[in-house]
């Protein structure tokens, strides 16, 4: 590296105090405030077996990292990558090794820069398994125990934080980055990181034994709707079917549980509309990953210290309804923004979609009509029924089974209404058959027989529906990975 950015990346002046960096240089940089106990350099931290690697040296990496903050110039860091950086911070790291006695070999110590990089610049212990593809949910129980989820399944990992200023500190990172916070006074906020996955913190009071954080991760490629019916997750008949109706311009709810994949399905179903439509998104934390490029992102945003100039999903949907949308994106109805969805559906901007949580199609129409109700308008149970029975058309359900497969278990259509009853016929589902001694459940995809109404009008628009799909005389195709 250059001399001149060698020279810049260290320190001249004397070391500040610390109170001075945990203040001004952590947060200059955003990088993860560090422990106040830091022995003297050149001291021993330990002896014997207590001076050796641990089972993953979180307080060494800690206090390595004070070391560290002492001796370089934090301003450089946002101008070098994390190669530069490992290369300028490894004789650093040695000798601290050298000065403490620990016997670490060439991988043990390259592991340790790396440790510390992420410390630094990223979110510490939870690095790896962020860069880990083969993982859908962080769970951190506080700062001694975190947990994934692999397959569906969860397990335990060995990652660890020193203790809850650690955990609090890495937290504090995460909120900061999206302009959000998190104290006594509001223990509970949802954020996102930069690929995207979504941030779920409670903190104490309301937290009884320490912080809470909940990641969900996305893919760093958006899966299609071909990719879900080779997993499984949908026959091809049914890909079929969703994907026409997006293009038809099919008002739609995705709907299911937690963890039960409505956000990726939605993401997915985004890929079926045309690429010269404007679509918004609205999101108390944006998340969705739409595959079009003409799209505007809405955004929540919580109160001030102050409890004011908040601004909630309800009048984000007004908003956008000034910005010429063609379609608009709700993540998930949770309120009375479901109102204002269902009235934005009903005058002109047909083929919106929203996910909201509810385990089948008929209580989603139950939870839309509880939500409604919280606008506080003078609405009878009829006309509220009227309306969502007017603007919504199709109901999927997903379901999130016990094996830990994801599947999409029902499409329904809503026909209308008889006297005060939302009408529904389901057009396809999935059957389970049985269980197998590993506890994977088996089970095909049907369908009803019964032919949507919408399909009708498909023909006009130029869009084909094979009638062979509709058939109940035998199970739907799906395809396997390759």
């Amino acid at each position: 590296m250059a001399n001149g950015i060698m020279g810049r990346f260290y320190k001249r002046q004397e070391p500040e105090t610390r109170e001075h960096l945990e203040v001004a240089d952590l947060s200059s940089v955003g990088a993860v405030q560090t422990m106040a106990a830091q022995p003297a350099p050149g001291s021993a931290t330990a002896s014997g077996e207590e001076a050796s690697l641990g089972a993953d040296m979180v307080s060494e990496r800690v206090n390595l990292h004070r070391y560290l903050l002492d001796r370089i110039n934090l301003g450089i860091l946002d101008t070098l990558d994390n190669e530069e950086i490992a290369t300028e911070i490894r004789p650093l790291v040695k000798d601290y090794i050298r000065s403490n006695n620990f016997p670490l070999n060439a991988k043990e110590i390259n592991d340790l820069i790396r440790d510390i990089t992420d410390e630094m610049l990223g979110l510490g212990p939870i690095e790896p398994l962020l860069a880990d593809d083969t993982i859908a949910d962080i769970l951190i129980n506080g700062y001694n125990s975190v947990y994934v989820e692999r397959g569906g399944k969860l397990e335990s990992t060995a990652v660890r934080f020193k203790d809850e200023d650690h955990l609090l500190r890495v937290i504090n990172k995460i909120v900061s980055a999206v302009g959000r916070r998190v104290d006594e006074s509001t223990p509970m906020v949802d954020a996102r990181l930069k690929d995207g996955s979504r941030v779920n913190v409670a903190i104490r009071p309301i937290s009884v034994d320490g912080p809470l954080v909940s990641i969900r991760k996305f893919t760093r490629k958006p899966l299609t709707m071909e990719r879900l019916v080779q997993y499984g997750a949908m026959a091809d008949a049914m890909r079929i079917l969703l994907s026409a109706a997006v293009k038809g311009k099919v008002s739609m709810v995705i709907s299911g549980g937690t963890g039960s994949g409505k956000t990726t399905l939605l993401n997915a179903l985004s890929s079926q509309i045309s690429p010269k439509e404007r679509l918004i998104t609205i999101e108390d934390a944006a998340e969705l990953q739409l595959q079009q490029p003409h799209v505007g992102r809405l955004e929540t945003r919580p109160p001030t210290l102050d409890g004011r100039n908040e601004i909630r999903q309800r009048e984000l949907l007004k908003n956008a309804l000034r910005m010429r949308p063609d379609r608009i994106i709700v993540g998930e109805v949770r309120g009375d923004e479901a109102f204002d969805m269902l009235q934005a559906m009903n005058t002109g901007h047909e083929g919106s979609m929203t996910t909201i949580h509810a385990n089948t199609p008929r209580d989603a129409v139950g939870r839309l009509e509880q939500m409604v109700g919280m606008a506080g308008m003078p609405m009878s149970q009829l006309s509220i029924r009227s309306q969502i029975s007017s603007a919504i058309t199709v109901i999927v359900q997903v379901q999130r089974l016990s094996d830990g497969s994801r599947k999409v278990v029902s499409i329904s259509e809503i026909t209308g209404m008889e006297g005060e009853v939302v009408q529904m016929q389901e057009i396809m589902k999935f059957k389970k058959i049985g269980t197998d001694e590993g506890g994977r459940i088996h089970g095909e995809f049907r369908a009803t027989g019964i032919r949507p109404r919408f399909v009708e009008e498909f023909a006009e628009l130029g869009i084909e529906i094979p009638v062979a799909i509709f058939d109940p005389g035998k199970p739907l195709q799906t395809g396997p990975v390759q």
